[in-house]
């Protein structure tokens, strides 16, 4: 093992999770700053509208991008069992393997989003007033779709291998550029919507070669050779089989939230942008619960594939105690600070009334969000990708639509939207919660690795 992966079998559990966590953490921020940063300009330099339009289409773009997001986790907890098991002839053909598939996964979901686009566009009731400038943005940030998949694939390659740093280098670098192209293409170039969406493509092109740079280059265990690069069947079996539930996961949970997003339609422009500006303040604060919670799961898969029982159980402990203490220190300056936070992404009184009151709802219920994160993740460390994807979808999606409906239909109240996330959270958190305490601990056996024929390519063949 080189120096740039990471064995967390070994070693202070805290010491390790905080290891993995902390550029995770890091890399969700810059993640969010891209369509955050697109929202500030807007918002600042073109208008209440567009900002309307940028934020209207978070949810959608998140649909696609979730999906690729949940498949480098699930990817992930498989390469992470190899690595903990030191078998790395398969690991290198598993990453092949998903490297390639997101290539071509990648290219056919922008088409599929650009052709698509006016039909969710509708499917949020977005208003006439903002519409065109929402189809504008989305088709051409939708592009970028295939750059996206292939740098969280990539990521969680590294992320695998407890390399969690490099990827962490490679956004912030993309981060920065996106935000030098943003203020050149709106207040040079006068390009509104289209040129933040123009420069978000751009700085997803630069980080996926960033990436790539490196695995071509490395030396470290996930070095990657184009001679290599193939599709084993048996792998990607296994990859889907675990890869797939999550990308489900995250599909559905965007999907449901574009539903949500009709109900804030129908609150008028200044709800739209006060309640997106506040779901980009949420972004920030939930880094904490989803970078612990990424963690758990390379955490729990790696001691999986070692063996290390005891180990895991001592470290679900750890990632709850420190996901509790990051959401107190990260929590309570943006429930204090709401109005001053809102007034980052718009001037508008009304808007920044919307989304302060968000924010006071929903933080002080992210303890319920950090639960949630943490056992569906040890869930899926566990293998058990499918449950962990049925748990978290019966919540974060029938069990918060079920709420919403009901509580719109007696008081149709915007307060009704704030407290259907939480009401999410909890019920995931506890079908997690029980699956974990009555069937992982004291029953089921992990799910770990399989073998696998190899991938039947030249360097194969002459490594043998």
């Amino acid at each position: 093992m080189k120096a740039g992966s990471r064995d967390l079998t070994h070693g202070n559990i805290i010491r390790e999770i905080l290891m993995i966590a902390f550029p995770i953490l890091f890399t969700q921020v810059f993640q969010s700053l891209y369509n955050s940063v697109d929202s500030i300009v807007v918002g600042n330099f073109v208008g209440t509208t567009a900002l309307a339009a940028v934020t209207s289409c978070s949810d959608i773009a998140r649909l696609l991008v979730g999906f690729f997001t949940g498949m480098s986790v699930g990817f992930g907890v498989l390469l992470s069992q190899y690595f903990g098991a030191k078998d790395y002839q398969k690991l290198r053909d598993a990453i092949h393997t998903a490297l390639l598939f997101a290539v071509f996964l990648g290219a056919a979901m922008a088409v599929a989003g650009i052709i698509l686009a006016p039909t969710l566009l509708e499917l949020v009731k977005c208003p006439g007033d903002v519409y065109p400038e929402a189809l504008q943005y989305l088709r051409i940030y939708l592009i970028g779709v295939f750059f996206t998949s292939i740098y969280n694939i990539a990521s969680g390659v590294l992320r695998a291998v407890g390399d969690s740093r490099t990827p962490l280098y490679y956004l912030a670098a993309a981060c920065g550029l996106n935000v030098i192209l943003d203020l050149l293409f709106v207040t040079v170039f006068q390009m509104g919507v289209q040129g933040v969406a123009i420069a978000t493509i751009f700085s997803q092109c630069m980080a996926v070669f960033l990436v790539f740079r490196n695995m071509l280059t490395t030396k470290d265990v996930y070095s990657v050779s184009p001679k290599e690069l193939c599709i084993d069947r048996v792998i990607l079996s296994r990859v889907l089989k675990l890869g797939l539930p999550a990308a489900i996961q995250n599909s559905l949970i965007t999907f449901s939230n574009l539903f949500i997003q009709r109900y804030i339609n129908s609150f008028g422009s200044s709800a739209m942008a006060g309640i997106g500006a506040a779901k980009k303040i949420d972004k920030y604060v939930s880094v904490v619960a989803g970078a612990i919670g990424l963690a758990t799961a390379v955490f729990v898969a790696q001691n999986i594939g070692a063996k290390k029982y005891d180990r895991v159980r001592k470290g679900i402990w750890s990632t709850l105690a420190i996901s509790f203490t990051g959401i107190a220190l990260i929590g309570l300056p943006a429930y204090f600070f709401a109005p001053w936070l809102i007034r980052i992404f718009t001037a508008d009184v009304e808007a920044i009334r919307f989304g302060e009151a968000m924010i006071k709802t929903i933080v002080p219920l992210y303890y319920a969000q950090a639960l949630h994160q943490i056992f569906s993740n040890v869930v899926r460390g566990y293998g058990y990708s499918s449950m962990a994807m049925i748990t978290t979808a019966i919540g974060m999606v029938v069990c918060r639509q079920i709420y919403l409906i009901t509580a719109m239909q007696l008081d149709y109240n915007v307060h009704n939207i704030y407290t259907s996330y939480p009401v999410g959270w909890i019920c995931s958190a506890v079908m997690s919660i029980i699956f974990y305490l009555l069937i992982l601990r004291k029953k089921a056996k992990p799910i770990t690795i399989i073998d696998s024929v190899g991938c039947k390519t030249f360097a194969a063949q002459k490594r043998k």
